[in-house]
């Protein structure tokens, strides 16, 4: 399974969001690209980097930030956060992203996904964010009529990469048992399933990884809290019985 370092920007900042609200970010005393510099070097394959500036159509510049980043790291760099049109995948393709990650497009603009995943095979995840089951947009605040499992599977037939799912109802509440929409995600789908929000501990590495077809998880609260270390996260992801990896 492969561990995503979940690097998020708000004007120029690497912050966590407390239940997704942009009103008051938790912000860390590392700059973006010693935080990338850091889970390169501690055995990190990926790093998933998120402008939260897109996502909240604030008007903070976080690009030349992660241009930066992606030019100096040895490791692939997949991007998301405001990324709603044709245009702006083209540029950050031409940045140097191995990957870009469409949410809130996901949900409002279908045809752009599976457009662009003609033009781009391979390269586009859709992450999908799901309260009571259905697909959410915009930061979180808009929850939408269609169901994620639904969604997913339209995309997984258009062709995405991978899907990233985050279950807000266990983020917010943080049941200890149930990792079951994660799981029934895993189980519907044949491409990969990228689980987020999901990491707290080495235990919730082990379990994500013995779910059926989870090859990923992204993992930033957990790491900018110092709950767990990248090399730690990577060592119990390697320790699993092996799966398809996700390159």
């Amino acid at each position: 399974m492969i561990i995503y370092p979940d690097i998020e920007l708000h004007n120029g900042k690497c912050v966590n969001l407390k239940h997704g609200s942009i009103d008051d970010p938790k912000v860390f005393d590392i700059t973006p690209e010693d935080a990338a510099k850091q889970f390169e070097q501690g055995g990190a394959q990926w790093l998933h980097i998120v402008d939260l500036d897109g996502v909240f159509e604030y008007l903070g510049e976080n690009s030349e930030i992660i241009k930066s980043i992606i030019s100096k790291s040895n490791i692939p760099v997949q991007v998301g956060g405001g990324i709603r049109s044709m245009s702006s995948v083209d540029w950050w393709m031409e940045a140097g992203a191995e990957r870009v990650v469409l949410g809130t497009a996901a949900v409002v603009d279908q045809k752009l996904v599976e457009d662009l995943c003609v033009k781009y095979p391979e390269k586009i995840l859709v992450s999908i964010d799901a309260r009571g089951g259905n697909a959410v947009s915009h930061g979180w605040k808009h929850v939408s009529t269609f169901p994620a499992i639904e969604l997913a599977k339209r995309y997984e037939r258009s062709g995405v990469a991978g899907i990233i799912y985050t279950d807000i109802d266990r983020y917010d509440e943080l049941p200890e048992s149930s990792m079951a929409n994660t799981t029934l995600m895993g189980t519907e789908l044949s491409c990969p399933v990228i689980s987020s929000g999901t990491v707290r501990n080495l235990d919730d590495i082990s379990i994500l990884a013995n779910l059926p077809n989870i090859a990923g998880a992204v993992i930033g609260w957990a790491l900018f809290n110092e709950k767990i270390s990248i090399e730690d996260a990577v060592a119990t992801a390697n320790q699993m019985p092996t799966k398809a990896a996700f390159m």
